[in-house]
């Protein structure tokens, strides 16, 4: 990962936190943008207080990075979160897979920092870190894709990004054709997730991970291949869908499957060409800033809140 982000105020340091359904990410950054510290925890579940919980363990980092570096004045953290988030309210509407609703996140995360507080939704801050930092610098309309056990996008049109109150993006959910007939969600046929799952169903054999499905589709494993080639097909056509709708020049696709680099997106890349008509064909990259472009969102979300508002003396 980057391990430098672009000065947002002057003088500033700022807490980074991304929490994940696995791992909850920590990064202090100096003044200069650059990181001191990293830390990664597993995140607690807990039925009863979940977003809670969440925060006992933001709470407990933050204590353990600012002591490691006395030295450095904090003046903002950036929180990211899984689910439906409305940054504006601060709260965190709701998360199927850690299971909080209306949460208002900015409110209690601020008062246990004691630090203002900038909230963001995971994918959408791992976008604007690709916007700003990464393959995505380029293009006014860009999507932003994360494809690991489910999929989500960060949607920008004219560099803006789309964010609808926190339902926009969910394009795990938007229909597709199922391969068995009739219609299914994204997630359901074209995440990592989806290509272990149905490859163990098809097979009978538990692979452990997509990296090892495609492995198997390369020594001819009909079974492979055929969970690979509908995983393709069901992204290609919400990508021409998103091309259709909005016009979008360039898709910028990371996570966990992103990592099969030219042997998912070329085939992507030629679906897409056979799908579209007159349309512009838009650009499909990898992104570049890896698993911790959230957390760097983050940060640069940290940035961007102390640059609206005096800094203290």
């Amino acid at each position: 990962m980057s391990s430098r982000i672009p000065l947002g105020a002057a003088n500033a340091s700022v807490l980074a936190f991304d929490v994940g359904g696995t791992f909850i990410k920590a990064a202090l950054f100096d003044s200069n943008g650059e990181m001191l510290g990293f830390r990664s925890v597993p995140t607690q579940l807990h039925p009863k207080r979940p977003a809670e919980t969440v925060l006992d363990q933001v709470e407990e980092l933050a204590q353990q990075l600012t002591a490691d570096y006395p030295q450095t004045k904090v003046q903002a953290a950036g929180l990211t979160v899984p689910g439906i988030v409305d940054a504006i309210s601060g709260t965190g509407i709701y998360s199927a897979n850690l299971g909080w609703r209306d949460f208002p996140f900015t409110t209690e995360a601020q008062l246990r920092l004691g630090l203002p507080l900038a909230l963001g939704h995971d994918v959408a801050a791992a976008g604007a870190a690709e916007i700003q930092l990464g393959q995505a610098q380029k293009y006014s309309d860009a999507v932003v894709m994360i494809i690991g056990t489910g999929i989500a996008a960060a949607v920008f049109s004219r560099g803006e990004s789309v964010t609808a109150g926190g339902y926009a993006g969910e394009i795990g959910h938007a229909a597709v054709p199922d391969p068995a007939g009739g219609t299914t969600i994204l997630e359901a046929v074209g995440s990592a997730g989806a290509v272990v799952r149905r490859y163990a169903t098809l097979s009978g054999n538990n692979t452990g991970g997509a990296k090892a499905v495609l492995t198997l589709a390369n020594k001819g494993d009909l079974n492979a291949q055929r969970v690979w080639n509908e995983a393709v097909e069901a992204l290609a056509f919400s990508i021409t869908q998103c091309v259709n709708i909005l016009g979008t020049e360039a898709f910028i696709i990371g996570g966990g499957l992103s990592e099969a680099g030219e042997a998912l997106l070329e085939p992507l890349r030629n679906r897409v060409e056979e799908l579209l008509t007159f349309h512009r064909r838009p650009r499909i990259l990898r992104a570049t800033l890896g698993q911790d472009a959230g957390l760097i969102g983050a940060a640069l979300y940290a940035r961007a809140l102390l640059a609206k508002m005096p800094l203290p003396a």
